[in-house]
């Protein structure tokens, strides 16, 4: 199931034919992305000014573990366009319910425990450092202080692995779930075997995503417009080259 073959152009192959089916069908990738970046906002708006700014530097980290799911619409878009068909708005809202049961709204309720689990982690890893310190999240003195710094480079690399970690989770089995008709455990597994065995390319493609992905969020996430239809796209073209069924 799992192609024997994986390459680094592949990823380039990818990331082009996203951005055609992005060119050729703006409206899908707009409409998620618009939610995304709306969403990010109010989130960002309500920790600042219901007090919890220290919340703010981990939800921004961690928004983008949320990313996967929102683009499932664009993976049925992209599949319609494969197919030489041209996609439907009920055909690509409707790819949330996956292919009829409940295996992609499970998905997707894994991913909102990942996203909490991983919020809950970076507040401990603030605490941990910073408790003692009077320095809030948002101020310039994590970026000037041995503290702030260290809890920098320790909460990064803690989210680096977190992130990568659902990466390999969801890479291939949310565009299998829209796909196919299989559950979400046998799809997880197809990703882990994806990510298991072309280690370095799809490690490639997860730090292709984290850097666009971060880039995206500033100013006001509205880099996200662009970014996650292509990115959305892309992922969908990237399954197909590395997942193969018989007949």
């Amino acid at each position: 199931m799992v192609c024997d073959k994986l390459e680094w152009r592949d990823l380039r192959a990818a990331l082009a034919a996203g951005a055609r089916d992005f060119l050729a069908c703006p409206q899908f990738g707009l409409f998620f992305a618009i939610i995304y970046v709306i969403a990010g906002n109010l989130m960002s708006h309500a920790l600042l000014t219901g007090g919890g700014g220290s919340w703010i530097f981990a939800a921004a980290a961690g928004f983008p573990l949320l990313a996967p799911f929102t683009a499932v619409g664009l993976y049925e878009a992209s599949r319609e366009r494969e197919a030489g068909r041209k996609a439907s708005w009920p055909q690509v809202l409707g790819a949330l319910r996956g292919q009829g049961d409940d295996q992609l709204l499970m998905m997707g309720g894994f991913l909102f425990v990942g996203f909490s689990f991983w919020m809950i982690l970076a507040h401990g890893i603030f605490a941990i450092f910073m408790a003692e310190s009077g320095i809030g999240t948002h101020s310039l003195d994590l970026f000037t202080t041995p503290a702030g710094l260290a809890m920098l480079v320790v909460g990064g690399a803690v989210g680096a692995v977190v992130a990568y970690v659902f990466f390999a989770f969801t890479v291939a089995s949310l565009p299998m779930l829209v796909d196919r008709e299989v559950d979400f455990l046998t799809a997880t597994f197809v990703s882990l075997r994806l990510v298991g065995r072309h280690r370095a390319v799809m490690l490639g493609w997860a730090v292709i995503v984290a850097v666009l992905l971060t880039l995206a969020l500033l100013p006001w996430f509205l880099g996200l417009l662009v970014a996650l239809p292509v990115l959305g796209h892309a992922t969908w073209h990237l399954y197909r080259r590395a997942i193969t069924f018989a007949g």
